[in-house]
């Protein structure tokens, strides 16, 4: 009997000692993790350590002075497996305190990192679309000069297309940002449905040409009324689709385009959009995978294929964000199809409206620092016989405006990155100006920055749009037309 005493005496007195032991690193794990505060509430975490030591000390004592009996053993070594169970409590509240600060920390260099990251984007989405604003501007001035030959109309032509699929990429890298920030927003504008496809087929048949490549395209009835839907982006995956066709497409292959649009009951229009092509194909076991952004070499497809992986991911993050599906159908050496659905809305076109409103003597203050871009957009202005001028700030824009008499600007153009005054900031003060044309004047946002964030901000200043640059002369010209058109109907109802 008095072996097993003893025995529970000592085991615990050699528990208690891996206790002290553990309740020290356990110490000096919180002080480190709490450096750079006050050091001297650190005092108490040696507490425990001290009175464990007691307790030890106590062990050895009745172990050596005392007649200890079974009763006293056991409570002595249920003390320290008691001690023992709370060290390990300790270590593992511990660790899940240390490990919620490390996510904690990666939570926020996420945050920062993406925050740099959308920065970046748009810096660099602003200088590029800058020059790009520049070259389609150019390329539509000289394609109204009606002396053009055919070989250098179609030069230019091309210089366009490709100055257009360019910013086609630069809109796909900012959507995929945009999806992945929690930024994206659909716009839901009017289009004429015939119109757009027009545009695809010029760009593809561009591309198919270049390659010797057969393009094809066909449409059901229904694609010459107007909807409701976010067209842009629309025509960015359908692109961006053939695109893939025709890099998988070798030469004498076809590229097909088929546009069916589906009417129902509830005023809904279905769009289907379906890529054929005769190229390459894809096994059957490597479908699933196609949208995953998987390099080329991994896809199953032959090589001498290049690519960026970025088009079918940024398709099917753009499809499902846009409320549509996408699907394929393929096999090796019987070519691929790729199919898009899109819901839209049927409308009567009210664009009659306004397109009757003629800018012939409209005077448009153009804000732009980039003198070319502003020469450029005074330019298209002239050719619709609207007046200009032009201010190379945001200051300088709310100084011509009020120094001039009410009424003297029919519209103002605002770019938004601008030294001195930005173009939120001039658009504010002109709004807040004390005269009868500070509020209904119509400022549009014509800037390169493309972000959702940026139309938001571009409306909450007061500004009645925003055109992403580069724009079109013919875009330009329709919104014009229509904030002219809205300003002089709102003139009216006042009185």
């Amino acid at each position: 009997m008095n072996i097993v005493i003893y025995s529970m005496i000592f085991l615990g007195a050699a528990l208690m000692i891996f206790n002290i032991y553990g309740f020290i690193r356990f110490a000096i794990k919180v002080r480190n993790a709490g450096k750079g505060q006050n050091l001297g509430r650190n005092a108490i975490l040696y507490i425990p350590v001290a009175l464990l030591i007691m307790f030890f000390l106590g062990y050895v004592a009745v172990g050596i002075f005392v007649k200890p009996n079974i009763i006293v053993a056991a409570i002595l070594f249920g003390g320290s497996i008691f001690v023992f169970i709370m060290y390990v409590l300790l270590e593992r509240i511990l660790k899940r305190l240390s490990k919620s600060k490390e996510l904690e920390a990666k939570l926020m260099a996420t945050e920062e990192s993406n925050r740099a990251k959308t920065a970046f984007l748009s810096d660099m989405s602003h200088e590029m679309r800058t020059p790009l604003n520049i070259i389609l501007g150019l390329d539509t001035m000289v394609l109204k000069d009606s002396d053009l030959s055919v070989n250098t109309r179609e030069r230019i032509e091309k210089i366009g297309s490709s100055a257009n699929y360019l910013l086609g990429i630069i809109n796909n890298i900012l959507d995929i940002n945009s999806i992945d920030t929690g930024e994206f927003i659909t716009k839901n504008e009017e289009f004429v449905l015939s119109e757009a496809i027009a545009q695809i087929d010029i760009i593809a048949k561009l591309y198919c040409k270049e390659k010797n490549i057969t393009y094809l395209s066909s449409a059901s009835a229904g694609t010459d009324g107007v909807y409701i839907g976010d067209c842009m982006r629309f025509k960015q995956i359908i692109l961006s689709l053939i695109d893939n066709a025709i890099k998988y497409t070798d030469s004498a292959g076809t590229v097909q385009l088929v546009v069916v649009c589906r009417e129902e009951e509830n005023e809904k229009t279905w769009l289907c959009f379906t890529v054929k092509d005769t190229g390459a194909g894809i096994d059957q076991k490597l479908l699933s995978k196609i949208f995953d952004g998987a390099p080329d070499n991994d896809n199953g497809l032959p090589g001498g294929y290049g690519g960026s992986g970025l088009g079918l991911p940024a398709a099917k993050k753009l499809a499902t964000k846009l409320g549509g599906t996408i699907s394929v159908k393929s096999g090796k050496n019987v070519g691929t199809a790729f199919t898009v659905v899109f819901p839209v809305v049927r409308v009567e076109n009210d664009e009659s409206l306004y397109e009757d409103v003629s800018l012939e003597g409209k005077r448009i203050l153009i804000v732009e620092d980039i003198q070319e871009n502003a020469e450029i957009v005074a330019d298209l202005l002239e050719l619709e016989g609207a007046e200009s001028e032009h201010a190379e700030n945001g200051q300088v824009a709310v100084d011509m405006f009020r120094n001039n008499e009410p009424g003297y600007y029919d519209v103002v153009l605002m770019d938004l990155r601008m030294p001195v005054m930005d173009g939120l900031t001039a658009a504010r003060e002109i709004r807040k100006t004390d005269r009868e044309d500070a509020k209904t004047v119509p400022i549009i946002a014509l800037t390169a920055n493309a972000f959702e964030s940026d139309v938001k901000e571009s409306l909450n200043a007061g500004m009645n749009m925003h055109l992403a640059k580069p724009t079109d002369c013919e875009k330009l010209y329709a919104a014009i037309r229509k904030v002219l058109y809205e300003t002089k109907a709102q003139k009216e109802e006042q009185l």
